[in-house]
């Protein structure tokens, strides 16, 4: 069971330290949730890169799941390398490190299993689009877990330009039709239900550990499970030269900086808040892709998918009348 039964609604738990309020600092966790965003996007034409590198078909989940492992594996090291060259404690708390072990296989390995095989059995652009459902999964997940993380008609129409601005960017791809099937775009949305609730059960385990280090700890272990389901069934990844070992490193350097850092914000603020920026990963992507491969990127589509999203983030995130006074 990912979370515990409650009695009654709760609030997000509140931290008082220079450093929680620096977390809750509104301009300051628009922008790191906005980097964040920024670094996953940066992932897709990263993946693309490596695959291509290191002769990785398009078939090969086996193969995939070598590549995810690796990455996930070597970001769990830097964050735990980094915790531990600052003092903090490595080892989970007695009464915490059974969580922290089913987090690392729930939120790393199970999610990309399904993403992995939902992605092998469905488009990209229709997968992109099924994969930013796990925003309404977080908001709507936040608003029966915590009674100050309610659902509101702002934060529903926030959240509808935001899927607006998946839509918009994927305007005119190949493979967007009205199919749907469970082993493809079913598993991507199964995927993105399982990150958003193992999110909010990390947020849980982050009161009562330190967040760099459960990250690290939930990547690695993820990652060496998902280097284990690899070759298991017998992939195989060839072409390991300086370029593609660079660029693995900056995939784990990214995901190291964008976990712990999404930790840390989750720890301090509201599910639902954040939810909303992850619409714009795949707006990001498709920018990025876009500008490596050297295609327009200020097309109309692109700039429309951007305003949507940036206007369903601004009606989450502003601060009511009251709240403001």
């Amino acid at each position: 069971m990912l979370f515990p039964t409650r009695p009654a609604p709760v609030t997000s738990p509140s931290v008082t330290s220079p450093r929680a309020d620096l977390y809750r600092d509104r301009r300051f966790v628009i922008g790191m949730a906005v980097l964040c965003c920024l670094l996953w996007g940066s992932a897709f034409p990263a993946v693309k890169a490596g695959y291509a590198m290191l002769h990785v078909a398009k078939a090969d989940t086996a193969a995939q799941m070598l590549f995810a492992g690796w990455r996930f594996l070597a970001a769990g090291a830097i964050l735990l390398v980094l915790a531990g060259l600052t003092g903090k404690p490595l080892v989970p708390p007695r009464d915490q490190a059974p969580k922290v072990l089913a987090l690392g296989i729930v939120q790393t390995t199970v999610q990309y299993v399904f993403f992995y095989i939902g992605l092998a059995h469905a488009t990209g652009v229709k997968s992109s689009i099924m994969n930013s459902t796990g925003a309404f999964f977080g908001v709507i997940l936040a608003h029966f877990l915590y009674a100050n993380d309610r659902l509101t008609p702002r934060k529903a129409l926030g959240c509808l330009l935001g899927f607006l601005g998946v839509l918009a960017v994927n305007l005119g791809g190949k493979g967007l039709d009205f199919e749907f099937s469970l082993l493809g775009e079913g598993f991507v949305v199964i995927a993105a239900f399982v990150l958003a609730a193992a999110g909010i059960w990390g947020k849980t385990i982050s009161q009562k550990m330190d967040a760099m280090v459960m990250t690290g700890w939930q990547l690695a272990i993820g990652g060496a499970a998902l280097l284990g389901i690899g070759f298991a069934f017998g992939g195989r990844l060839e072409g390991f030269d300086i370029r593609s070992l660079a660029l693995l490193a900056y995939m784990a350097g990214l995901s190291a900086a964008a976990f712990a850092l999404w930790s840390l914000l989750l720890k301090h603020n509201p599910v639902g808040m954040l939810a909303v920026f992850n619409f714009l990963i795949p707006v990001f992507g498709v920018l990025l892709s876009a500008l490596f491969l050297h295609e327009p990127v200020l097309a109309w589509k692109n700039a429309a998918a951007l305003a949507l999203v940036c206007g369903g983030i601004f009606l989450v995130t502003r601060k009511g009348r009251r709240k403001a006074a």
